[in-house]
């Protein structure tokens, strides 16, 4: 057995396809004086074809896997268009008059090694993408053609140095059982595409195998525990077979659920809601069976394009999500970037530490216009649906007075137009900053609901970057700290007569049902692919035991003692339902 890191759920067993590197052979080729003007050229051109490629790659990707998806090719565009990567480029063949593939060559390998030599792991998987951009440029410079995958239907585990989310496009999940990457980490984008298309990944096994794996080696990969076994006997493969075929039946039964209502054996109703991107998204909520959106990130609107939506477009896309969730709600958060969001047309300030920058309601207070534009397109789709409004990263009650009379012009705009909306459209807060949930209680007086937001609230009382390898172990949802904010923040929900809900991956986590209700926290908004499991585990649970464990990790001190809880209680659930 070889021991790596398990990037993607799930089981897989097969033959191998190992993928020959993508690496160009670049022999070190000069130019005269004279033909610089046409190697610059040259240049533009591929960086031109690479970009409508590339633009290409991400609609596939929104159109068969999801908006938020699709944003991994914006880093890519990014790439194309930073000044400091085509400055190295551009310098190299004119202070030494190489040719274009030559520059371009030597650049990727200078940030590359400079990226891998950093003490993060983050960065290092940045550096992947630099890597995949610069082959791609590389491959129209040399005119040299795609590695491809197999064409046959045998379904294999696909085994690569490194896999580029420009190669990960193009996969047939139905063909591909898994795969293992040399280099690479949960944080990886082929990690967060891999997760996207249900494909088990196995990542960094770079010098942990005694020797290389072989196109036709039988493999068998463990997703979830992060292990991979080369040439396995007949008692790991049918152990593994075993395994495999109980969660191919687990999700079958799963999706029996999705027309159930999430109640509790003793009769306590909690609603579930889907978060989305786009149209296609809720499509699939519903499909897992959502009861409408309690979070549409709204940003991946303005990440498609070379310029701002307006009204009318904006409308159309909030109008559908209303109109489809009929009678449920659809809670619309306005624009949230900045941070690891980036526009490619909205040049924001260098940051030391853009994620406590200017982002969300900082940007969109800051730029009235704007912000107005999309709050007068969601009060018009108001009018087709049960429809909410959510601000982003509140920390205080001026900023809340602040959306809310930018709220108010949006208002009187349509009443002069004569254009019908919902003048009662609720209003709510994300408490997603410590310095929100310390002081929920103001908030709540002026909001018409909370939603938490875990994923930054859990980064931010931590002081931890999730995404940074070194310390990413630190980012524990379940800290007695993050438990007292969440208690905290629905205690003065409660007490100002206001809903509350939770979105994020703690609500997407079947563990944590019995936190919520013992909170009395009902609604909760997740992946579509979280639903039907946190539904599951909803069904099977008693309200009142799921209370009393609630209360009991309450009284404990360390985050490893309350997970530990919340396991010991979910398996003791799973046996009962097995009748064990």
């Amino acid at each position: 057995m070889i021991q790596g890191i398990g990037a993607a759920a799930g089981v897989a067993i097969g033959k191998a396809f190992v993928l020959p590197a993508w690496e160009w052979d670049v022999p070190d080729r000069r130019m005269d004086k004279v033909d610089l003007a046409m190697e610059f050229e040259r240049l533009y051109e591929g960086i031109r074809t690479s970009k409508t490629e590339i633009e290409g790659l991400k609609n596939e990707i929104k159109e068969t896997v999801g908006a938020e998806e699709s944003g991994i090719f914006d880093a890519h565009l990014a790439i194309l268009e930073d000044p400091v990567f085509m400055s190295e480029i551009r310098g190299i063949i004119e202070r030494q008059y190489k040719a274009a593939e030559v520059a371009v060559k030597e650049a990727i390998d200078h940030f590359v090694t400079m990226f891998d030599l950093l003490d993060d792991e983050y960065m290092k998987e940045r550096a992947l993408d630099i890597k995949d951009v610069g082959n791609r440029l590389l491959k129209h410079l040399l005119g040299t053609p795609d590695i491809t995958l197999p064409a046959d239907t045998q379904p294999y585990i696909l085994v690569a140095k490194e896999l580029s989310p420009s190669q990960l496009v193009h996969l047939n999940p139905d063909n591909v059982l898994g795969m293992v990457t040399m280099a690479g980490g949960k944080t990886s984008h082929s990690a967060i595409m891999a997760r996207a298309l249900g494909i088990p990944l196995v990542s960094g096994l770079e010098h942990k195998l005694a020797e290389p794996v072989q196109t036709g080696d039988l493999l068998v990969i463990d997703g979830d525990e992060g292990q991979v076994y080369l040439n396995p006997g007949p008692d790991i493969v049918k152990r593994y077979t075993e395994i495999a075929e109980k969660q191919r039946r687990r999700k079958e039964q799963l999706q029996l659920l999705a027309a159930v209502e999430a109640v509790t054996k003793d009769g306590v109703r909690l609603r579930l809601a889907g978060n989305i991107s786009s149209v296609k998204d809720l499509e699939l909520a519903v499909k897992y069976g959502a009861e409408g959106v309690g979070l549409f990130r709204t940003e991946f609107l303005y990440m498609d394009r070379a310029s701002f939506p307006g009204e009318d477009e904006q409308f159309e896309v909030y109008r559908q999500v209303a109109e489809k969730a009929g009678a449920h709600s659809v809670v619309i958060r306005t624009l949230d970037i900045g941070g690891d969001k980036q526009l490619e047309y909205f040049e924001l300030p260098e940051e030391d530490n853009p994620v406590l920058g200017y982002r969300a309601i900082r940007i969109s207070l800051d730029s009235k216009e704007l912000f107005q534009t999309q709050l007068t397109a969601i009060l018009r789709a108001s009018a087709y649906g049960n429809v909410k409004i959510l601000y982003p990263m509140i920390s205080s009650l001026e900023e809340i007075r602040a959306a809310n009379r930018i709220l108010e012009a949006a208002k009187q705009d349509l009443r002069t137009r004569g254009l019908r909306f919902d003048p009662g459209v609720q209003v709510g807060v994300m408490i997603e900053v410590p310095a929100a949930a310390a002081i929920a209680d103001l908030l709540a007086q002026e909001a018409d609901f909370f939603s938490i937001g875990t994923n930054d609230l859990v980064q931010y009382v931590l002081a931890v970057d999730r995404m940074n390898e070194k310390i990413a172990h630190m980012y524990h949802p379940y800290h007695p700290a993050v438990l007292r904010m969440l208690k905290q923040t629905v205690q003065a929900a409660k007490e100002a007569g206001i809903p509350v809900s939770v979105c994020g991956e703690m609500a997407g986590d079947e563990k944590a049902v019995p936190l919520w209700l013992h909170l009395g926290v009902s609604d909760l908004s997740m992946s579509p692919q979280s639903l039907l499991r946190v539904k599951h585990r909803i069904l099977n649970s008693y309200a009142g035991e799921s209370r009393e464990a609630g209360a009991a990790c309450y009284r404990l001190p360390t985050s490893y003692q309350i997970e530990a809880e919340l396991v010991r209680f979910g398996c003791r659930l799973e046996q009962e339902r097995l009748g064990k």
